[in-house]
């Protein structure tokens, strides 16, 4: 069932960067259908004919070609494809925003399993294709926002975290949700490089109601597609109104907990990431202004800044969580 929600503010098709082949590669994939999704997959039919799909490459393709378009009715335009899985921070992968896609050819999804644990009324552990089963998946249109100061409008792919939240059955002492990343030098070689300054594995967090939120999404997919791996496959989060690094990608772990958890980027540095990380122009980084972002694509002669807008946009929607609370201190 497709779920709509109301969001006052979703970008206008003035401040976003066209991308004129979507709708019609969307309609091109519906009308295929299930076969044609899997020879996209696959890349050609030959080589859809020497591998069998895995239960979850055929359930994700199954969902994905059933997935309708954001149903809010905006004549909406993206950032290109290419852009958005081009020009990422996956420091798995490596600490350039091209070492993502250059370093993970070779990544492979399964096995894959994601772990249930702490507050909750029984822990489990769930494959790839048993996680998604029961969710219909939706296309939600989200602005993204880097702590670096440049953004994009991307049509992810998933289901409402809120749902999955409710699956788990947290016991009244879960105020905090606590997400791990994937820990596997084959998978990820910049972990096994031995110098990294970062404390594998990745940790981000969440307090409950922010993750309750309906705008909290666990993101399988990317205009349509399987979500690649630089940009977080097979599993990531995507909270639009936070800065891009509270998005934790490649899960294989949520913790339901009293207490909020300690996250990677607080630990490294908390004077400049906080816990909360919510997008704010009048929170400036402290080696740099948090006033305007570069939306992409842009280029040296073109930077294509335009202003920060405070919860990334999303004001309306989530300003009423952090009500009396010092948005200055709790950063």
């Amino acid at each position: 069932m497709q779920i709509k929600i109301a969001r006052l503010s979703d970008p206008k098709p003035s401040e976003i960067t066209p991308e004129s082949t979507y709708w019609n590669r969307r309609q091109w994939l519906s009308g295929l259908g299930y076969t044609g999704a899997m020879l996209a997959l696959t890349g050609s039919a030959a080589s859809a004919q020497a591998q069998s799909p895995s239960p979850w490459e055929q359930l994700l393709q199954q969902k994905l070609a059933s997935t309708a378009p954001d149903p809010d009715p905006i004549d909406e335009t993206l950032t290109p494809y290419e852009d958005v899985i081009r020009y990422n921070n996956f420091y798995e992968f490596g600490t350039g925003k091209g070492d993502p896609v250059a370093n993970s050819k070779r990544f492979k999804v399964e096995p894959w399993s994601v772990r249930i644990d702490g507050a909750v009324q029984k822990p489990f552990t769930l494959q790839l294709e048993d996680l998604i089963k029961p969710h219909a998946l939706q296309e939600r249109i989200y602005r993204f926002r880097c702590v670096e100061a440049w953004s994009m409008v991307v049509p992810w792919v998933g289901f409402p975290l809120a749902e999955l939240i409710s699956r788990c059955e947290p016991t009244a002492s879960a105020k905090y949700l606590r997400f791990e990343t994937l820990v596997d030098p084959q998978r990820f070689p910049a972990q096994g490089f031995g110098r990294s300054t970062i404390p594998w594995p990745y940790v981000e967090g969440l307090r409950m109601d922010e993750a309750q939120h309906p705008l909290s999404l666990m993101v399988v997919g990317v205009y349509g597609k399987v979500l690649p791996a630089q940009n977080g496959a097979p599993l990531r989060l995507m909270v639009p109104w936070k800065y891009g690094f509270k998005s934790i990608k490649s899960i294989v772990r949520i913790s339901f907990l009293e207490q909020q958890p300690p996250t990677t980027w607080e630990r490294l540095a908390s004077q400049e990431y906080g816990f909360y990380a919510n997008v704010n122009p009048e929170v400036d980084h402290p080696r740099w202004s948090q006033k305007r972002e570069r939306r992409l694509p842009n280029s040296l002669f073109d930077p294509n800044w335009i202003p920060t807008r405070k919860f990334n946009g999303y004001e309306n929607e989530v300003a009423h969580l952090y009500a009396g609370m010092n948005l200055r201190k709790l950063y």
